[in-house]
């Protein structure tokens, strides 16, 4: 990969990419606790449909990488990667504002909405549910231009791995940090059931001119073009990326585990919701464990915190084991994610659950690096074909909703992720392996 050798040097541009990925991981994670305190402040006169609604705004998240993630390869190879990255950030600016004119219109207009059933709905939260839209499309993009970038960076004294290990940890940092944005930030002091529209507009009013600002700065700074990866102007490929069995099994295996990953990280903060709110408690083993005297946000965005902080301290760990070969890596996590998810099933225990993040901390770097094996110059069609796969984020965590409310518990409902980490141990095992004939190494 060659890139521009002026700029070889420069900390900024690789800065500034690591402070994007970070931006990335944060306001994914912000989205996905915005659940809760929704399900209050908007979802107030709902009955029937109140967990399925309040799961919507993950699946509008990830329904925009569905739609868009390919986009990305094509922007990619017809305007390049920088170009790509600002207008991915120019979407983001639009769902932060989608999201504080929400917040307005529930203030000012909550009484009007639409009669579903016997639930009222109203129209600020279908705004929501358009910036979420918005912001998974701008996450999708984001991702599918960052990673290629990250690897292709000459920073003296680092090597592609390295590099990708940074960046993956800041991003894992910003999804520790969001659930306590969320609680101490924006609705900081305040008790659940008191949560109310208006303490959204001005956070997010802010969030959106950081980003502006960010914007700007990185328009005005020289990436490097990566060579190898993206195919010339006017090139035509030879074959189709799905023609790629290890690819096409990839896609699979990633709507599986982001389907898992995220119905953990947004789902188990509603579950101890359920626990506190019939005075069960959380438990250890059997045992009452952090019970609090009243109703609030602090131990389910601890949840969420230790879940999206195994993240970090895995994805640090493994930095330093350059030489682990991804499949038997990928076996092994899954393997032990099983376990742990089978025991916090039977003991409806969310501490043992939220352990499972340390597993999946390294299961999408081994999935993506498995599944772009050898593709050459169908290397970034090939990444927005892969992104399309995180829309299992959307799918899950609904579904799961839905279980949640026709079984009337969250218990049962993570069977769901044992049946996501058996289709990855398969993917680790038989999918990923490819004929020689496919690869183009």
């Amino acid at each position: 990969m060659n890139t521009h050798p002026k700029h070889n040097n420069s900390l900024g541009p690789f800065a500034v990419l690591t402070f994007i990925y970070f931006i990335v991981g944060f306001l994914t994670t912000v989205n996905g606790q915005f659940q809760g305190p929704l399900k209050i402040a908007f979802l107030s006169e709902t009955e029937e449909l109140k967990n399925t609604l309040t799961t919507l705004i993950s699946f509008f998240f990830f329904l925009g990488y569905l739609l868009n993630s390919s986009l990305g390869g094509r922007w990619i190879n017809a305007h390049g990667y920088q170009k790509t990255l600002l207008r991915a950030l120019g979407i983001m600016v639009g769902g932060l504002l989608m999201y504080a004119l929400s917040s307005w219109l529930v203030v000012h207009y909550g009484h009007l909405g639409v009669q579903l059933a016997s639930d009222r709905i109203p129209y600020g939260y279908f705004v929501f549910l358009l910036g979420s839209y918005l912001m998974g499309t701008s996450a999708a993009l984001l991702q599918v231009v960052i990673n290629p970038y990250v690897a292709a960076y000459e920073l003296p004294g680092t090597q592609p791995v390295q590099r990708m290990n940074i960046v993956c940890a800041i991003n894992s940092l910003g999804t520790t940090i969001a659930p306590f944005f969320v609680t101490g930030i924006i609705f900081a002091g305040v008790p659940l059931e008191s949560v109310s529209a208006d303490q959204l507009l001005l956070p997010f009013l802010l969030i959106a001119l950081c980003i502006a600002l960010t914007t700007m700065i990185t328009a005005r700074l020289h990436l490097p073009d990566i060579q190898g990866t993206r195919a010339a102007v006017g090139e035509k490929l030879e074959r189709s990326v799905w023609s790629f069995r290890h690819l096409a099994l990839g896609v699979v295996a990633i709507f599986f585990y982001v389907g898992a990953e995220v119905s953990i990280g947004v789902n188990v903060n509603l579950h101890a919701m359920e626990l506190m709110e019939t005075g069960r408690g959380l438990t250890f083993f059997g045992h009452e464990h952090l019970m609090l005297g009243g109703l609030d946000l602090g131990i389910p965005a601890l949840l969420a915190t230790l879940y999206w902080g195994g993240f970090m301290v895995g994805r640090l760990a493994f930095s330093f084991f350059e030489n682990v070969s991804s499949r038997p890596l990928l076996v092994a996590t899954t393997v032990i994610a099983i376990v742990l998810t089978t025991i916090a099933i039977l003991t409806n225990n969310l501490w043992v659950l939220v352990s499972v993040g340390l597993c999946h901390s390294v299961m999408w770097s081994c999935i993506f690096t498995l599944a772009i094996k050898g593709l050459k110059k169908y290397t970034s069609k090939a990444s927005g074909v892969f992104m399309m796969g995180v829309f299992g984020g959307a799918v899950f965590p609904v579904v799961q909703g839905v279980l949640a409310d026709t079984c009337g518990s969250w218990q049962w409902t993570w069977l769901l992720i044992l049946v996501c980490e058996a289709v990855m141990l398969y993917y680790a095992l038989l999918g990923s392996r490819i004929k020689d004939a496919e690869c183009l190494m």
